[in-house]
């Protein structure tokens, strides 16, 4: 199960879910080829915003999905496909009999779920997580046990055949297309693609078009094409035509764009921290660790072990935030103790890079808890934070979070982070967020955004340069640790 429809793949459904995404070098320089990951899709505040959806309409095989596929090409992951298809009816028995025959007409205005359409179209417009249905075109039925999840979406793409034909879903719509494909090549592509994919026969291709596909188009398909906003001739092979409507999803994007870790860093700001952040008592041995590991002569190996130290105390305190009930044992005395044990399952989460060097931590004072990872880096080219990899639990929402970055400068990502478990149902006062270095833009961001989160901090600098370093800091915290610093 993806995080996000835009890029899919196969994966064990049984114990997490994940994004098909291609990971980066994990290093702070720019690779030659950078691959551009998931941009936000909230607001300063930490809400949702609304995506711009695009609807595409057009005859069966006219190339709604190619010309779709061509604009998520150039967007990249901000942008979701969601198709049509998935929101098929499922067939009875007796009408799958009939699909067998090439019978069952489903290019009828009737074969779709429009309550259902609409439902998942208007909670991605609000900016919730979704479940769409999965249909199997060979037995003609939705999956009974698999969905695939959407949430936070810059801009949805929906395509079909019947795109545009409901008052109620076009209501929902910023940009509507109409792809407009010669009839014979929409047949031909069409005999090509049901023998090919779909397992069927020319001569039930061609009864099933004759019969059913042509009408639908001519009584009810075609006419859609006057509410569409945007008519593209010869659909995918004009290719000026998908150029103009991709540099127009562009600029609605730059309009509603932020620039997330230049304004974190520029607020102004109250001298005291936020009442939701908890900074450690500086005794003598938390300050005697930071001045190991903030010393620019301090070696990799020592720098690696005190590192770890410190998070292990860090990671320590921030369980104490955690509930925990009682627990009656009895001692090998014969007596009762009358204790505490934690009140829920715990997960640690890490924002990878820096987060990961905190799981041994975690590992060391928690040995049963599990372990989700978020690969989120700052884009070479924009400098915003963006969301390469997703990996949780299935179960995270009933889970207590401790969410693990080593540092955290202006929040972004670390806002970022707490979006994406947020966007998994995961209760806001149930993340704890634990780093050991902070500045205080990074945590008045945060708990602005999330008054609900408590944040654990060993120790807060003073302020954060214009390159987004935290000042006096600890330098690069991830090329030190991983050796890649050289």
């Amino acid at each position: 199960m993806t995080c996000w429809a835009a890029h899919q793949s196969p994966v064990d459904a049984r114990t997490h879910t994940h994004t098909n995404l291609t990971i980066p070098r994990m290093s702070s320089r720019t690779s030659s080829t950078y691959v551009s990951g998931r941009m936000p899709w909230y607001t300063m505040d930490g809400a949702p915003q609304r995506p711009y959806i695009v609807g595409m309409a057009g005859g069966s095989a006219s190339g709604k999905t190619t010309v779709a596929q061509r604009i998520l090409k150039s967007l990249g992951p901000q942008v979701v496909l969601l198709s049509m298809d998935s929101f098929y009816k499922s067939l009875t028995d007796e009408q799958i009999a009939a699909a067998h025959r090439n019978e069952h007409d489903f290019d009828s205005p009737d074969s779709f779920d429009y309550e259902l359409l609409f439902d998942v179209l208007n909670k991605l417009k609000e900016g919730k997580r979704v479940e769409v249905p999965v249909y199997d075109f060979n037995t003609h039925s939705r999956l009974k046990d698999k969905t695939t999840p959407i949430y936070g979406a810059n801009v949805v793409i929906f395509e079909g055949i019947f795109a545009l034909y409901d008052a109620q879903v076009r209501s929902l719509m910023d940009l509507k297309i109409f792809v407009d494909t010669d009839s014979d090549i929409r047949l031909a592509r069409r005999l090509l693609r049901d023998i090919a994919e779909r397992g069927r026969d020319a001569a039930g291709v061609l009864k099933q078009y004759h019969k059913f596909v042509k009408p639908a188009y001519d009584n009810f398909i075609g006419p859609t094409i006057r509410h569409a906003d945007v008519i593209i001739p010869r659909g995918k092979e004009n290719l000026v035509a998908i150029d103009l409507i991709t540099k127009h999803i562009i600029r609605q994007l730059d309009e509603r764009g932020q620039s997330f870790r230049h304004l974190l860093a520029k607020q102004n700001y109250p001298a005291t921290l936020p009442a939701n952040v908890l900074v450690m008592e500086p005794r003598g041995q938390l300050k005697a660790l930071h001045t190991i590991i903030r010393d620019a002569t301090t070696c990799r190996d020592d720098f690696i072990y005190y590192s770890e130290r410190l998070s292990c105390l860090v990671v320590e305190r921030a369980l104490a935030e955690f509930p925990y009930e009682p627990l009656d044992v009895q001692t090998p005395t014969g007596d009762t103790y009358k204790g505490l044990r934690p009140a829920d399952q715990l997960c640690g989460v890490s924002i990878i890079r820096s987060g990961a060097t905190m799981e041994a931590s975690l590992r060391r004072v928690s040995k049963d808890a599990q372990i989700g990872k978020l690969l989120i880096q700052s884009s070479p080219v924009t400098g915003e934070p963006e969301l390469h990899y997703c990996k949780l639990p299935q179960d995270i929402a009933q889970r207590a979070i401790l969410l693990m970055d080593a540092t955290i400068a202006t929040g972004a990502c670390a806002m970022m982070a707490i979006r994406v478990l947020l966007d998994h149902n995961v209760p806001e006062d149930r993340i704890v967020l634990a780093t050991l270095i902070a500045a205080p833009p990074g945590l008045h961001a945060v708990a602005r955004a999330f008054p609900k989160v408590r944040v654990v901090v060993s120790e807060v600098d003073a302020q954060v340069n214009e390159r987004y370093w935290i000042l006096p800091g600890v330098g690069n915290f991830g090329d030190r640790y991983f050796g890649s610093d050289d």
